[in-house]
Order: structure tokens, then C-alpha cells, then sequence
């Protein structure tokens, strides 16, 4: 019998879907230490011809190198600007996501967060735990306008759930991909075309934007100032696109109400400027990059991860969410 082709996991991923890992009996799935230098060990001492990864970031070359020309680095999410592709395409690498599968989990996120911040949630919940029983004032969503700015699969599900659930009206942005008739069935009663007209009357942002060049530290001060006054801002995406020092500004001024954030620019989290910790804010609600922390969606990456492995190793290239297809052009051993 031919020896199973071994695929490494790395720690924290491998425990999240440990069932989905030891059941696969066509490949054998180990788990495996994050850091870049650890791994790239790992998978030269066991052969490795694919790792399944979470969000630590491969700048060097060290992973690239270690895995055979034809090797899979399969991303268990969707975010992958932790992977360099033109590395991985130059030794012939090829990079996969899971996307879709955890949508509905993050985007469950995203509301409970809107709702914590609106009615002041963690707060109160730290008041009570310190020996003090005052409520608090809040605001309900309903009849409010949210602006979902990104409307991928995540912000479409959002703003479904904002409209239909909860009574928001929502106005989307960044439309290019889909159909005026698409979004407005995903409950997005308005498109807008620029940042400004998206955000203007919204009394809640969710961002949904993938993290690009171009999307670095793209809410900074220039557009946290266009947003309305005593607005709410959700980030569920990625850490780098908010600059958190204007970030903090805004808070701290009282510009914007309040900010739930899931994802930072460093993770785990470190202030952007001295004395600028979001930490102490107490308008700031924070939890630890989990919006697709669910038991559900874990399972669906993980068996969406192996069913990219498997693809790839078949060959069957066009049954992959293949993020580097130019990988395919050049020479394979």
C-alpha cells in the first residue's frame, strides 16, 4: 500500500477541526507549529506536500522553499495576504482559500457586535462584574442605516440579516462584482458609488473590504471624518485596512460613538502610536480575529482545505479555489 501523502496543520487550526483532520483516510494530517522557520522544518523533516495554514504571515522565503514545486499552501479562511503568491508561483506553489464557507459566521459576528455597541453591552457587563447595577441608555437598530462597505458573500449576508432581521436600511459599496438586482436581494436597499455618499447618513459602518495595496489603512483620518457624527464602526474584515491611531483620534474626540473590531494591524494586538492604546477606551469593543471561530465554519474549512489538497494532488486544477493560477503556466515536475 502506497504511504499517505502528509499534509501538516498547523496548531491552532488543527484544533479547531481535529475530527475533520483524523478522519481523512487518503492523506495523513499532522499537526505543525506556525512561525515560519518552525514550519518550514516540519515540513522538510516530514515530507510534507501540503500545509493547511491560519492568519500567522509567511513574508521569507523559508515555507516556499521547503515545499516540493507542485506542494499546496491551503489558506483554512479566506483572507490570504499573509502568503506571498509570487513566491510561491516562483518555486510552483500553489495557494488556496476556503471561500463562502464562513461567511455566516462572520457576518453573525458583525451584527452581534453592532448590537453590543448599540446597547452598550460590554460596558455594562464589566460595571455589574465591578459591584455597579446602573443601566444604560442605548439606541435600537431598527429604522437605522447601515453601510456595508465591501459586498463580497460576507457584507451580502449582513445586509441581509440587517434588513430583514433587524429593519436597517442598508446602502452598499463597492458593487463592481454583482448585479444591481443581486444586492438588492441580498437586502441592500441602495448602491452608492463613493465613500462618501455610503457613509454620510450611515449610523453604523460594517467593513468588509479584503486587505490589498490599495486598501491599506484605507478608513483613515480624511474618511473617518466624512462618516456622520456618532456613527458606529464594525470591522470584521482586515486589520489593515483602519488606521487605528485616527482611529483612536476619533473615538477618543467623540467623533464616532464607538468601534467594534475583530481584526487589527497587529495581531495579537499591539497600539499603532504611543499613547494611543484602544484598549483604554471605553467605547471600544475588541475580540481576538473569531468571527469565523465557529464549530460549523471550522468544520467547513477544513474539509474545504482537504478538498483543495486532494484537487490538487488529482490534478484537477479547475475544482480548486486556486488563488495563484498563473502557477499553471509554468513548468511542473
Amino acid at each position: 500500500m502506497a504511504e499517505r501523502p502528509v499534509v501538516l496543520v498547523t496548531q491552532l487550526e488543527y484544533e479547531k477541526a481535529r475530527a475533520v483532520f483524523e478522519a481523512a483516510s487518503d492523506v495523513r494530517c499532522l499537526p505543525a507549529p506556525a512561525p515560519e522557520c518552525e514550519l518550514a522544518q516540519a515540513v522538510r523533516a516530514s515530507g510534507a506536500v501540503a500545509v493547511v495554514i491560519g492568519v500567522e504571515p509567511y513574508p521569507g522565503d523559508l515555507l516556499y522553499e521547503a515545499l516540493p514545486p507542485g506542494g499546496i499552501i491551503a489558506r483554512f479562511g479566506v483572507g490570504h495576504d499573509g502568503v506571498d503568491k509570487t513566491k510561491a508561483t516562483a518555486r510552483g506553489v500553489l495557494v488556496t482559500n476556503t471561500p463562502g464557507v464562513l461567511s455566516l459566521s462572520v457576518a453573525e459576528h458583525a451584527i452581534w457586535l453592532m448590537g453590543a455597541l448599540a446597547r452598550h453591552i460590554a460596558p455594562n457587563h464589566a460595571a455589574i462584574r465591578e459591584g455597579t447595577w446602573q443601566p444604560v441608555l442605548g439606541c435600537e437598530l431598527r429604522g437605522r442605516t447601515l453601510a456595508v462597505i465591501g459586498c463580497g458573500s460576507i457584507g451580502r449576508r449582513v445586509a441581509s440579516i440587517a434588513c430583514r432581521g433587524l429593519g436597517m436600511l442598508v446602502v452598499g459599496l463597492d458593487t463592481a462584482s454583482f448585479s444591481t438586482e443581486e444586492l438588492f436581494r441580498q437586502g441592500i436597499d441602495r448602491l452608492a458609488r463613493t465613500w462618501e455618499d455610503a457613509v454620510g447618513n450611515a449610523d453604523v459602518v460594517s467593513l468588509h473590504l479584503t486587505s490589498t495595496p490599495e486598501t491599506r489603512r484605507f478608513v483613515d483620518a480624511g474618511r473617518i471624518a466624512a462618516m456622520k457624527d456618532g456613527a458606529l464602526l464594525v470591522n470584521t474584515a482586515r486589520g489593515a485596512i483602519v488606521d487605528e491611531a485616527a482611529l483612536y483620534d476619533a473615538l477618543a474626540a467623540g467623533k464616532l460613538a464607538g468601534a467594534a473590531l475583530d481584526v487589527f494591524a497587529t495581531e495579537p494586538y499591539v497600539p499603532a502610536a504611543p499613547g494611543k492604546d484602544l484598549r483604554t477606551l471605553p467605547n471600544v469593543l475588541m475580540t481576538a480575529h473569531m468571527g469565523s471561530s465557529t464549530a460549523q465554519a471550522c468544520t467547513r474549512m477544513a474539509e474545504r482545505c482537504l478538498a483543495n489538497i486532494r484537487a490538487a494532488l488529482a490534478r484537477r486544477y479547475d475544482q480548486m479555489d486556486l488563488l495563484n493560477p498563473t502557477v499553471l503556466e509554468g513548468p511542473r515536475s
